[in-house]
């Protein structure tokens, strides 16, 4: 069968190669002039199976209200009169139960522990380079309550068997020894051994060259226009060069998905939630992280790679705005200064921003739709990285109709009719 994938990141490029890789004719349309080149570019970094829970969580309301008046906040808004906005945050204000946060993370770990038996897979057979590294995840508290209100996470992790440790401050400094020049700003910490990094924009590029190797093929440069329908199944997709026709289409376009889809009557509650990153150099191995450390208190990811540092978080409402306010990049800094103060020039790291496709229950949309040979794969948020290789095999073996090596129920568009 020809499958069409419509988006070149991460969660793109790894469903055509699981795709091809089960014999399908597969063709790849990005708009961009090679592959992910947009949210995929300079994510965070971190593999964090262990790690994936919803933004949506209970006590975030009244949090969200404290973030408004901090200049540190993880989470900004900016107000619009874009009603998809309005939409998105009333129905993640539902999801901030404790009934749906257990309903939701549980979904949640099954895509992404699944993810990491996948990429190990992966790399074991193919030994892609993007300056990997498999040390763990270190999620860092500054308070007591912090370490508190992780016993709600660490409930649903022992569920799903996730190997994770809750460490003392001594322990925390032996995993990232650079934090024993902040001792005083740590009071404990929650270990994932299992959780691992990588640079996301690396790994997919050369897993095209792959996917190419296999047959793939790949047209960039040429913008995703429409959906041609014909009664329940999707005929083809118009492009910037012309129509393209096939058996089976699957959407990866991510924050954009919803243009898409809305005109063929499907819709689908993903917002673009922006992120930001900075990328540095490191100055000195023995002042930077070893892996990726999580602050908890900014909720900023800090992940090392061989010569540089990737620091990424805030989450703002902004609709599709792209700018890049100084006072997210000194919030990110914040961070990564007050842990790891000796790690690099902060003056000279590389300000990104990029717009994560977020749903209102933190859980991907992985599956079919009201029509038969149209597909999505998006929604991932903030783990497209650590949830890509799962969530492409699985559609991949959707779409050929096998037995999916995972229950995907809950996972598809349905659960919000």
């Amino acid at each position: 069968m020809k499958v069409l994938v419509l988006g070149s990141g991460v969660v793109g490029v790894t469903s055509a190669w699981y795709l091809a890789q089960q014999g399908h004719e597969v063709v790849v349309i990005d708009r961009q002039a090679s592959a992910a080149e947009e949210t995929s570019f300079a994510n965070a970094g971190q593999l964090s199976f262990g790690m994936s829970s919803p933004w949506a969580a209970p006590g975030i309301p009244q949090k969200a209200v404290k973030w408004m008046f901090q200049t540190h906040a993880p989470l900004k808004l900016r107000p619009s009169l874009n009603p998809a906005q309005w939409q998105f945050m009333l129905s993640m204000l539902a999801n901030c139960t404790e009934k749906a946060y257990s309903i939701n993370k549980s979904r949640m770990v099954r895509v992404s522990e699944y993810s990491r038996q996948c990429i190990n897979n992966l790399q074991a057979e193919l030994q892609l380079p993007f300056e990997a590294r498999k040390q763990g995840l270190l999620q860092v508290f500054r308070t007591q309550k912090q370490i508190d209100d992780a016993a709600k996470d660490i409930k649903v992790l022992q569920e799903f068997n996730v190997a994770h440790k809750m460490l003392n401050v001594e322990e925390c400094i032996a995993r990232e020894p650079a934090l024993a020049r902040v001792k005083h700003k740590v009071v404990g910490g929650l270990h994932f051994p299992d959780d691992q990094t990588g640079d996301c924009n690396l790994f997919t590029k050369a897993l095209v060259e792959r996917c190419e190797q296999q047959g793939v093929q790949f047209k960039f440069n040429t913008d995703i226009n429409a959906l041609v329908s014909d009664g329940d199944k999707i005929r083809g997709v118009q492009t910037s060069n012309g129509l393209e026709v096939a058996d089976h289409v699957l959407v990866c376009m991510g924050s954009y998905s919803p243009f898409l889809l809305n005109p063929v009557g499907i819709r689908l509650p993903v917002y673009p939630i922006k992120g930001y990153s900075l990328t540095l150099d490191v100055k000195n191995d023995a002042d930077a992280p070893q892996s990726t450390v999580m602050d908890e208190t900014y909720k900023v990811a800090i992940t090392r790679f061989d010569n540089r540092i990737r620091a990424a978080g805030t989450a703002e409402l902004a609709d599709f705005n792209a700018d890049l306010p100084k006072a997210r990049r000194a919030t990110i800094a914040e961070s990564v200064g007050s842990l790891f103060p000796e790690a690099g020039n902060l003056d000279k790291a590389e300000f990104w921003t990029g717009f994560r496709p977020m749903t209102p229950d933190g859980t991907p949309i992985i599956g079919g739709t009201s029509y038969k040979n149209l597909w999505l794969n998006t929604g991932h948020g903030t783990l497209g990285w650590t949830m890509g290789a799962g969530s492409a095999k699985l559609i991949a073996d959707l779409i050929s109709g096998n037995q999916p090596d995972i229950d995907d129920s809950g996972l598809d568009v349905s659960r919000y009719a």
